[in-house]
């Protein structure tokens, strides 16, 4: 992905160019080499905790699997009963993370290598059978993982918050209207949605300027 290509094309956007005028250069930039399995462990992790809390649960993870920068699939199978909750995990968690890592030891969830050569939908397809992961989750993965380039989560309560300010409207878009103005944003989604990210945050942090409403 050319993050300076993807400011150029989305800058002519009538809503996205003051946005990218306020953010600057596009900084997103995907995890490199961390596989997909790893990923979505990692999302297990963070769902409706806050980060800290999801971290140093999976710090402790890691430090059972001595000589691993991340356990593999097989170590968390091996592991003895009650050590995941011993991690901090939650019951609903724990039965995730070991769904997951059941599917990654089959094959059902794709190495880096082999998700490379599959589409966004069929990954998402796949992906969202997974107990504890759905739509959002797998666009994530693809965002922040795979590097995908024309990701729009219209579900994402950023990226609408962020239409809706750049926008300046009273209320968030629908995700299914948010999905067909971003149409117009491809094959630059991904980028898209990271200016609108934040925009949401600038103005939580009190410093987004707001635009007339169009």
């Amino acid at each position: 992905m050319s993050n300076r290509e993807a400011r150029r094309h989305l800058a002519q956007d009538p809503v996205l160019a003051p946005v990218i005028a306020q953010v600057g250069a596009c900084r997103l930039k995907p995890v490199g080499g961390r596989e997909p399995y790893e990923a979505l462990v990692r999302a297990i992790a963070h769902q409706q905790v806050h980060g800290r809390a999801a971290e140093a649960m999976l710090n402790r993870l890691i430090a059972l699997a001595p000589g691993h920068p991340f356990p593999p699939p097989a170590g968390i199978l091996a592991l003895p009963e009650g050590a995941l909750r011993s991690c901090g995990f939650s019951g609903a968690k724990q039965a995730a993370i070991l769904d997951i890592a059941h599917k990654s030891a089959a094959g059902w969830v794709p190495t880096r290598r082999a998700a490379s050569r599959m589409a966004d939908e069929a990954l998402i397809e796949r992906l969202v059978a997974l107990r504890g992961v759905g739509r959002w989750t797998v666009e994530m993965l693809l965002i922040f993982t795979l590097g995908r380039r024309d990701v729009l989560p219209v579900d994402d309560f950023g990226v609408r918050e962020g239409y809706r300010l750049a926008a300046g409207l009273e209320s968030q878009p629908r995700p299914r209207d948010l999905a067909t103005i971003g149409e117009a944003w491809s094959p630059f989604r991904s980028a898209a949605s990271w200016y609108l990210w934040r925009a949401a945050d600038l103005h939580k942090a009190g410093q987004f300027r707001m635009p007339q409403a169009i």
